[in-house]
């Protein structure tokens, strides 16, 4: 018997079966992930949030996988044609792919040529001819002639002579090749070793396709085809650029019907006894076999493996969006410092907005230092006007067109006026024109002109990333890879989850956060959020997390499981500062009486902390780990998971790509992590790339090991292609620029070419750097 859904995901998460039942149950009852991971350790004995995100997905696949199961097991009773042995394989099916496949000749369809066959009398022909091969074909078939005739099911042709009787016969038999589950499980195992996915240029589409140049005539081995390249071949076929298909690596081209039986055309003719003897029937039954394959097998697994690769595609590209979005959600905050948020623009002139320390707008206006106007005097006149009457001290410039112009502008204004103790930070603008058209946008900025507010927003993004970022769809964050051809539905559960893991991670101030950042903390909805909102415009500051059960909507349920990530600073209770839950209070109080100190002398003393012993404290509902977590939230109350901030300083005279020159080593700050490398910002408004092979002097099977999103690096320049916009480089520092036209073993240095040798070898990867970051440069372009 199958084991349980409990059981399955135990042995899949390393877990006890009651752990995974004590989490599902939890699930079931509408706590969330986050809540269930840092409240409710005892209950699923210490189940973490990446264990229970993976319970979470496996848990609702097996859930329709067990759904699918009853509506098949129910298709077939209902036939009439459902037997022991059946019952038990479909019952023991462990995946959609092998029920499916089960399921296959009981699956309704239209009325086939092989049922019309059955129907006219032919079956007894197609296993005569198929168990006895030494029988003639023609002989046999001339017995089973029959007229035309209107039968139960309508008109039926009949058996007009030998050659369509040996049709009909053939046509079962196809059928009953294609519908044999164990065969079908062999010949797809084959064919995802064996299968080769090639690609070609369709005639007269060169120009139009030149973004595919590197796919006009590829090909690769099925199992090792990266995600990237998968997804690239898929939107070129989308684009109608490409032919794809997938074929056995024994065929180099179409195969004819003479040659021999290829690998998988003699597993259906051994699964089924056929063999060339020389006997009359075996090369009727050798060429059914290819029709099997060719016509109907082949077609159905290379849709099914195709669809398949596809789907691990997506999967992976879907993995490396919610990794860089987490790294960019949880980048380093600049904290509460007044700050000026400047949007460049050329003709339409810098945007800019002043926002104080808690990020509440205080001035904008716009300014125009760039061509045409060139009005540079006159806007380093107000923004030090802007600066000294509201105290900044940071400045945060937008990424995007006339960027590098800007920053120079900020860079000018700060060496004029060395007394105000500025800094300037340059900042990913993506989605900032998103939030500034958004409906949330309107309401909390309404004052505002939409060019205003995409100043507000890269103002906010740089004193509070995960709080300016969580108003903006992460589709629009601008982390992803191929984010457009995957499943929307799969991309949005996924950032979604991520999101809603860095938000309570960190912790939310009540009394400031927006309604977009209240609605990704546990157990709050979008209405609920706005109507804690709306309680706190009219009422005023909350005091306590017990004030918020008054606010309408919020029930005992949502408050169980929102309290404990909301922050209440400076409020009438120190713990409401701090990640220990309301519920648990008690277990403070029995602390604070055992050594009969007050909370907010016992709050960051960490000599007396850790010499409590948890177990102590510990009780039935309350046990050592909650108790531990209590005592690491006293020492420090509300602690900011998040690194410490820094920024990177980019080389003054180096503006643009042409200013770049190989060997020189700069500073930058990594935007993006892909599968094959990392692009990393470095001021000349074209990121670039450090490929896998570069970013460490040891073996990189995954590049986020590495670096993540926000990520302050040192590089060196290896290429630079000015014409193509393109810029190679390394984060090995030791390694040298490549003479003009040379592969990196011609580089003279044997050290660095073994190395890159091994790398290659390892990695399964045989381009070199050089050519993998053009590459790599055009798939992200794509």
């Amino acid at each position: 018997m199958l084991p349980s859904i409990e059981q399955r995901l135990a042995v899949e998460l390393a877990a006890r079966p009651n752990q995974v039942a004590a989490a599902i149950g939890l699930l079931d009852e509408g706590a969330t992930v986050p809540f269930i991971a840092r409240y409710r350790k005892e209950v699923t004995g210490g189940l973490d949030d990446t264990q229970l995100r993976t319970l979470e997905e496996r848990l609702r696949y097996l859930r329709e996988l067990e759904d699918r199961r009853a509506t098949i097991i129910g298709s077939i009773e209902e036939q009439g044609k459902m037997t022991p042995e059946l019952l038990q394989a479909i019952s023991l099916a462990e995946d959609k792919t092998l029920l499916e496949d089960l399921y296959l000749p009981y699956k309704p369809k239209r009325r086939t040529k092989a049922q019309i066959a059955v129907e006219a009398g032919l079956l007894p022909l197609a296993d005569s001819l198929l168990s006895q091969p030494e029988l003639v074909p023609e002989e046999e078939a001339a017995k089973y002639l029959k007229p035309a005739f209107t039968g139960a099911n309508g008109d039926n042709p009949g058996v007009a002579d030998a050659k369509a009787a040996l049709d009909g016969a053939r046509q079962i038999l196809m059928e009953k090749f294609a519908e044999d589950a164990s065969l079908l499980a062999a010949l797809r195992e084959y064919m995802n070793e064996h299968g080769i996915v090639e690609s070609k240029v369709i005639e007269g589409k060169e120009d139009a396709g030149e973004k595919f140049t590197d796919y006009f005539d590829y090909s690769e081995t099925l199992h090792t085809i990266p995600s990237h390249r998968a997804l690239a071949l898929f939107r070129g076929r989308r684009e109608e650029i490409l032919n794809v298909s997938l074929r056995l690596d024994t065929e180099e081209e179409k195969p004819k019907w003479d040659a021999p039986l290829n690998p998988c055309e003699g597993r259906i003719a051994s699964h089924f006894g056929i063999s060339q003897k020389g006997r009359p029937a075996d090369k009727w039954l050798a060429d059914t076999v290819r029709w099997a394959w060719r016509v109907k097998v082949f077609m159905h697994l290379e849709t099914e493996l195709m669809g398949k690769l596809r789907e691990e595609a997506e999967a992976e590209a879907i993995r490396v969006f919610a990794r860089n979005l987490k790294d960019l959600l949880l980048a380093a905050p600049a904290g509460p410092r007044a700050t000026l948020g400047l949007d460049p623009g050329l003709r339409t002139g810098v945007k800019v907005a002043v926002v104080d320390a808690t990020g509440k707008v205080v001035d904008t206006t716009a300014i125009y230092p760039h061509a045409p106007r060139n009005d540079w005097e006159g806007s380093l006149h107000v923004l030090a006007q802007l600066a000294r009457k509201h105290q900044v001290s940071l400045i945060s410039i937008g990424n995007g067109t006339a960027s590098r112009e800007t920053d120079k502008l900020a860079q000018d204004l700060i060496k004029r006026h060395p007394e105000l103790g500025m800094t300037k930070i340059v900042v990913s603008e993506a989605g900032a024109s998103v939030y500034s058209a958004s409906e949330f946008a309107s309401k909390e900025l309404p004052e505002l002109d939409v060019s205003l507010r995409g100043a507000v927003s890269i103002a906010r993004r740089l004193q509070d990333p995960l709080a300016e970022l969580v108003k903006i769809d992460p589709k629009s964050i601008g982390v992803g890879q191929y984010q457009h051809d995957v499943s929307q539905t799969q991309l949005a559960r996924s950032l979604d989850a991520v999101v809603e893991d860095c938000v309570n991670a960190v912790g939310v101030d009540v009394n400031t956060a927006s309604a977009p950042l209240l609605a990704r903390v546990s157990g709050l909805t979008a209405s609920v959020a706005q109507s804690i909102v709306l309680y706190r415009d009219a009422k005023g500051m909350f005091q306590s997390r017990a004030d918020l059960r008054s606010v309408p909507r919020l029930g005992d349920k949502t408050f169980e499981q929102a309290a404990g990530f909301l922050r209440i600073m400076n409020g009438s209770n120190p713990l409401d500062a701090s990640g220990v839950h309301p519920e648990s209070y008690p277990v403070v109080e029995k602390i604070l009486a055992d050594i009969q100190k007050d909370v907010k002398n016992v709050i960051g003393d960490s000599s007396l902390l850790k010499k409590l012993n948890p177990a102590k404290y510990a009780d039935e509902r309350f046990g050592v780990p909650t108790v531990t977590d209590i005592l690491k939230e006293l020492d420090k109350p509300g602690r900011d998971p998040r690194p410490e901030f820094t920024t990177a300083t980019f080389k003054e005279d180096v503006e643009e790509v042409k200013d770049l020159r190989p060997d020189m080593i700069l500073e930058g700050v990594v935007t993006n992590v892909a599968a094959f490398g990392a692009f990393v910002d470095i001021g000349v408004h074209q990121d670039g790339l450090v490929h896998i092979s570069a970013l460490s002097d040891t073996f990189v099977k995954d590049p986020h090991t590495v670096v993540k999103a926000g990520q302050v690096v040192k590089v060196k320049v290896l290429e630079v292609d000015v014409k193509r916009n393109r810029i190679a480089l390394t984060m090995r520092l030791t390694d040298s620029a490549p003479a003009a036209g040379s592969r990196p073993e011609q580089r003279g240095d044997r050290q660095d070419a073994k190395r890159l040798q091994q790398h290659r070898a390892q990695s399964g990867r045989t381009e070199s750097p050089s050519n993998a970051m053009a590459a790599a440069f055009a798939k992200l372009k794509r």
